[in-house]
């Protein structure tokens, strides 16, 4: 979309989306006819694992019944998450089993990891940078491209805030991602971090020598430890940048009151402006995860269903 006509620039300055409305609302019927049906497709979830870098990846795979290979879609948690991703509130479920059920009980598999040094892969989270999360990405695309039962021609990624930048870039490196679907995501690292590492830390974290972690509190009271490859990446990795080397299908799903990734929709819709190829911009009622630790799934299943109806029509 970097070729810009001048009526679509009119129509961004009035602020009007670049998306035609029509294919927004089909979009949004697809999804709503996906909400409304039965599961079709009974499905099996086990512990995976596979290596990068010497270190154990583990995962999650919810894998459809089906005579034939069916796609699937890797999920890859954000910042401090792990596979499951947020609990959501009045469910037993996280924001990505919930969405591997949902998927895998319609006929996708997915996959969701804990990158290295999160959840139970190997690896200490000091030593995560946004680089090495890429190459988590693809490895797992290495290893979705061993499953029977899957078919690798047709695999998708969702990625959630962090996720969402470390989707980008594996896309923008890797032509198998064959659609791509961003939630929340991180578009200005350093800007979008703010909110959770203030100025003073992020210079101490640059002013690091090698080797030695800083320790963090984070906003929620989290402690943690952070090494100088992290904060420097926040200036050195550009998930905008990645998305213009992306030509598949790309869906931007964001709430209208994210604090984190923000001012909305403004901060999704600069992917697209980067990207060429057929997208869409779904903007929800909803804050930075959708609602999930505050209401409940109600905006999260609208994430969920509009970002199955875009792999139903592009994988």
């Amino acid at each position: 979309m970097r070729r810009v006509s001048i009526m679509l620039l009119v129509l961004l300055c009035l602020g009007v989306w670049a998306v035609p409305a029509a294919a927004q609302d089909d979009l949004a019927a697809q999804a709503a006819a996906l909400a409304a049906s039965e599961p079709s497709f009974e499905y099996t979830e086990s512990v995976v694992n596979f290596e990068n870098q010497g270190q154990t990846i583990v995962g999650t795979l919810a894998l459809p019944t089906s005579d034939t290979p069916v796609p699937l879609v890797l999920l890859f948690h954000g910042f401090k998450g792990e596979r499951d991703e947020l609990p959501v509130v009045n469910t037993e479920e996280g924001m990505y089993s919930r969405t591997a059920r949902i998927f895998a009980e319609r006929g996708i598999a997915t996959l969701r990891i804990d990158f290295r040094g999160s959840g139970e892969s190997e690896g200490l989270w000091e030593d995560t940078t946004f680089t090495g999360q890429i190459a988590d990405a693809i490895a797992a695309l290495d290893y979705v491209a061993t499953l029977d039962g899957v078919d690798a021609e047709r695999v998708g990624i969702i990625g959630l805030s962090q996720g969402g930048l470390v989707g980008s870039g594996a896309a923008g490196q890797d032509a198998r991602v064959k659609s791509l679907v961003l939630w929340s995501a991180a578009a200005n690292p350093a800007s979008n971090f703010a909110n959770i590492l203030p100025a003073e830390v992020i210079q101490a974290g640059l002013a690091l020598p090698e080797g030695e972690a800083l320790p963090v509190t984070l906003p929620w009271g989290e402690e943690t430890s952070m090494k100088v490859g992290f904060f420097r990446e926040l200036f050195t990795v550009d998930p905008v940048a990645a998305i213009t080397s992306y030509d598949n299908p790309l869906l931007v799903i964001v709430g209208s009151r994210d604090t984190t990734v923000y001012p909305q929709p403004q901060a999704g819709e600069i992917f697209l402006n980067y990207h060429d190829g057929d997208e869409s911009l779904v903007v929800l009622d909803g804050d930075h995860v959708f609602d999930v630790l505050a209401t409940g799934p109600e905006v999260l299943d609208e994430a969920i269903f509009n970002s199955l109806a875009w792999f139903n029509a592009t994988l």
